[in-house]
C-alpha cells in the first residue's frame, strides 16, 4: 500500500507493506535466504542473491521512501555503510562543504578514509547557510550537513542550503538521523540525499544496527543501487524486518520524546546547577524559526553543560543517572547519557571539537518515552 495523500501515521503502519502474496501474513515474512531458485538462467522472478536483492528489504525500502516522501530508498548495514556509499560517488581531486558540527564517526571516515583518495573536506558554519558560498570552487561536488546537528543541536536551513546546491549543481546531502521523518522531511525542502542511522529513531528499540538513504532521482539511485550490490554493506532481513516493525510505532514514540524532550530541557534550563543548554526548542535558540519553518517539532535530543565546567563534575553526573543509562547511541525508547568528547565524537581532534563549541564538560542525552518525572527525579539525584 504506497497512497502518496495519505497521512504520516497511516504511511507509518501501510506504506511499502502488503499482506504475504503466499500465506496472507499481515507482517511482512523474513526471507532468510541467500540465493534464489530459477527456472532457467535469467528467469528469477526479480530475486537472484541476497546481496542484490530480498523481498524483506525490498518492502523497507519502499516503505522508507514512502515516509520521507520520495521515489526510491536503499538500506545498507549501519549507517556508516550509507556515508560510505555517497562518499564513493564522489572522484579523486573534487571536494566537499561539510557543516563543522556533525557525527565524530562522519567526520572520521571523511578525513581517515575518504581524504586519503584525494578528495577535500572543508568543514564550516552552516548555521548561515551564506557561509557555504565562500567555499565553492570547480572542484566542489557535495554539501553535507546535519539538522538538527550532533550534539550542538544547531540548526541548519536546509531550504536555503538546497537554493545554493541548485544554483552550483551541487549535491545536498541531509543526515535526518536526530530529527527522523516524524519531525521532518529533507526532500521536501530540496535535499538531493537523505541519510538515516535507522539504528536510532527508524528501528527504535536499540535492538539493530541500519542505514538508509532515501532520494528522488532515478539516475542517483541508480549510482547508489550500483554501489550498494559491488560493495556489499547491506542488512540482513532480519534487520530489515526490525526496522519495519519500529516505523510502525514512529509516530507514537516521537510523541512522547518530543513532549518528555520538551519537559526535561525547560528543567535543566532552570536548575542552578546547569550551564548552557542546547535544545532546539527554546525560541531563542539560534535558528529557532528555521526549526520551526522545516520540522513539525524539536524532539528529544539534547546537550548541556555544568556551571561548574569541568570534566570531574560532568563525569559524577554520568556515573549517578539510573535510568539515564551511560551508552552511545541514540533514539531508543530507553533514556540514554553519553560523553560526546570521549565517546561519540572521540575522532575529533580535541582542537577542532573545542573550536566549535563541543566542550570537554558537554553532556548529552537522548530522552525516552519513560514517565516524565522519573526521568526528571533521576536527573536531579545526579546533577544533585
Amino acid at each position: 500500500m504506497n497512497n502518496k495523500n495519505h497521512k504520516l501515521a497511516t504511511k507509518l503502519i501501510h506504506a511499502g507493506v502488503e499482506p504475504d502474496p503466499t500465506t496472507g501474513a499481515i507482517m511482512t515474512p523474513i526471507y532468510q535466504t541467500s540465493t534464489y531458485v530459477q527456472a532457467a538462467p535469467g528467469d528469477h522472478k526479480g530475486y537472484e542473491y541476497a546481496r542484490t536483492q530480498n523481498p524483506t528489504r525490498t518492502v523497507l525500502q519502499n516503505a522508507l521512501a514512502a515516509i520521507e516522501n520520495g521515489e526510491y530508498a536503499l538500506c545498507f548495514g549501519s549507517g556508516m555503510a550509507a556515508t560510505d556509499a555517497v562518499a564513493k560517488l564522489l572522484m579523486p581531486g573534487d571536494e566537499v562543504i561539510v557543516a563543522n558540527d556533525l557525527y565524530g564517526g562522519t567526520y572520521r571516515i571523511f578525513t581517515k578514509v575518504f581524504a586519503l583518495y584525494s578528495i577535500k573536506f572543508h568543514f564550516i558554519d552552516m548555521s548561515n547557510a551564506e557561509n557555504i558560498r565562500g567555499y565553492i570552487n570547480s572542484n566542489t561536488k557535495m554539501i553535507w550537513t546535519e539538522t538538527p546537528t550532533n550534539p550542538l543541536l544547531n540548526i541548519v536551513d536546509i531550504e536555503a542550503c538546497a537554493k545554493i546546491a541548485k544554483e552550483h549543481k551541487l549535491l545536498l546531502v541531509v543526515d535526518n538521523t536526530f530529527a527522523s521523518p516524524y519531525l521532518q522531511n529533507p526532500l521536501d525542502w530540496g535535499a538531493d540525499i537523505v541519510l538515516h542511522s535507522a539504528t536510532k529513531y527508524l528501528g527504535g528499540h536499540s535492538d539493530v544496527v541500519h542505514g538508509a538513504l532515501i532520494m528522488k532521482d532515478a539516475a542517483l539511485e541508480e549510482k547508489l543501487r550500483f554501489i550498494q550490490n559491488s560493495c556489499g554493506a547491506v542488512p540482513g532481513p532480519h534487520d530489515c524486518w526490525l526496522v519495519l516493525r519500529g516505523i510502525k510505532t514512529l509516530h507514537v514514540r516521537m510523541q512522547r520524546h518530543c513532549e518528555n524532550g520538551e519537559k526535561i530541557a525547560n528543567y535543566l534550563r532552570n536548575h542552578p546547577k546547569v550551564g548552557k543548554v542546547y535544545w532546539c526548542g527554546f525560541e531563542d535558540h539560534p535558528n529557532h524559526d528555521v526549526a520551526k519553518k522545516q520540522m513539525r517539532g524539536f524532539g528529544g535530543m539534547m546537550s548541556f553543560t555544568l556551571k561548574d565546567d569541568n570534566m570531574d563534575a560532568a563525569m559524577n553526573v554520568l556515573k549517578k543517572t539510573q535510568l539515564f543509562s551511560l551508552a552511545e547511541s541514540l533514539g531508543g525508547v530507553e533514556s540514554l547519557i553519553g560523553h560526546p568528547a570521549s565517546m561519540t565524537h572521540g575522532s575529533i581532534p580535541r582542537e577542532e571539537r573545542i573550536k566549535n563549541g563541543l566542550v570537554d564538560s558537554l553532556i548529552r542525552l537522548s530522552v525516552g518515552i519513560e514517565d516524565v518525572d522519573d526521568l526528571i527525579a533521576d536527573l536531579a539525584q545526579a546533577i544533585g
